[in-house]
């Protein structure tokens, strides 16, 4: 565990199942988590694509980056911050945060570096992309927001980042929903092949280890085509339309996504280097740390990632209080395909 003015000196260097359908909140007992005299909101059900825009953007300068944020919500609510992942944007949030608004939250959705408003305070800094960076910069976020604790909710690179606070500094964390559970990567693991159906899923992985798809992602018809085409085959059942994609393409004209992509995925298959800054923080995560803070893990039914959807497969790398979820009919983008049910399990879990 790193402590907290340790985190600061280093950013100031530069560094159980529950089934829940796509459409409704936990019925029954969900809406009373176990272990608390605080009854949780009922979080009321939507349509996705109820909302199609947040009412206010904002920026702030934070560790290496000028982040841009979407916020909704009482000033001084308990914070939720979410997450996104690739190739998504703030949108994926878009029905949950006013949910969580109406429900007490302060919501705070930021870009992850690389993505939309977000920017880089210096055209020095490597455009790093490795996990441990990427929680760095929620961390530095929550500080300079004066938020000290929060709830945690995310997916895909965003549930990484979530279990990387969640493991290295619980004590800023309220409580954390994690799509598909425990993301810490571990490097030399990824050596191993996979199965061959499993492979064929990663497909982009691979072809942004080559300069071929460098060159696509640096290329705005190219890159656009092929997020596309993921959005399809990662959520099989969900009808979005043009509007719904083009609203999240346009955070892929960041001049700096295409460098923070193909190092993510490059750096996460041993291809690309890290910075050393950051070896103290990935020395502790490949020992893979126990999550300790209360947690609820949504697996999408639908997730072509997942091999299962029990969550046994991660379940002994959390050991605080723990709910397991599984979401019916629900693809890779939990939380714009599902804002009900991915909402109510963030104020779920903050009353474990």
């Amino acid at each position: 565990m790193i402590n907290r003015r340790t985190f600061t000196r280093a950013v100031g260097l530069g560094v159980g199942a529950t089934a829940v359908s796509a459409g409704a909140g936990a019925s029954g007992p969900a809406a009373f988590a176990a272990g608390s005299a605080r009854p949780a909101p009922v979080i009321p059900a939507i349509a996705p694509g109820t909302h199609t825009a947040f009412a206010e953007l904002k920026q702030v300068r934070a560790g290496l980056l000028d982040i841009g944020y979407a916020e909704a919500g009482p000033k001084h609510g308990p914070a939720v911050i979410c997450l996104h992942g690739w190739p998504y944007d703030i949108h994926s949030f878009v029905d949950v945060a006013p949910l969580l608004a109406d429900a007490g939250y302060r919501v705070i959705v930021p870009y992850l570096r690389g993505h939309g408003s977000t920017a880089f305070l210096s055209p020095a800094t490597v455009r790093n992309a490795q996990q441990s960076a990427i929680a760095l910069d929620i961390v530095a976020l929550m500080d300079a927001l004066g938020i000290h604790k929060a709830v945690l909710a995310g997916f895909d690179w965003g549930s990484r980042t979530a279990d990387i606070i969640a493991a290295l500094w619980p004590e800023r964390v309220r409580a954390l929903v994690s799509v598909s559970g425990y993301l810490v990567t571990d490097v030399p693991s990824q050596q191993n092949p996979l199965p061959a159906k499993a492979e064929h899923t990663w497909w982009y992985q691979y072809y942004f280890a080559t300069e071929r798809g460098r060159l696509a992602m640096e290329t705005k018809q190219n890159r656009h085509d092929l997020c596309r085409l993921v959005w399809d085959e990662v959520s099989p059942t969900w009808q979005f339309d043009d509007a719904t994609f083009e609203r999240t393409a346009a955070a892929f004209e960041n001049p700096d996504y295409a460098a923070i992509v193909i190092h993510n995925y490059r750096w996460r298959l041993g291809l690309a280097d890290g910075e050393r800054r950051y070896d103290r923080y990935e020395a502790l995560l490949a020992a893979r740390p126990v999550i300790t803070v209360p947690a609820i893990t949504l697996d999408p039914a639908l997730d072509p990632f997942l091999a299962g959807t029990d969550g046994s497969g991660y379940r002994n790398l959390f050991a605080g209080p723990y709910e397991h979820r599984v979401l019916a009919g629900v693809g890779h983008d939990a939380p714009q395909e599902a804002p009900t049910a991915f909402a109510q399990a963030v104020v779920d879990a903050d009353r474990l």
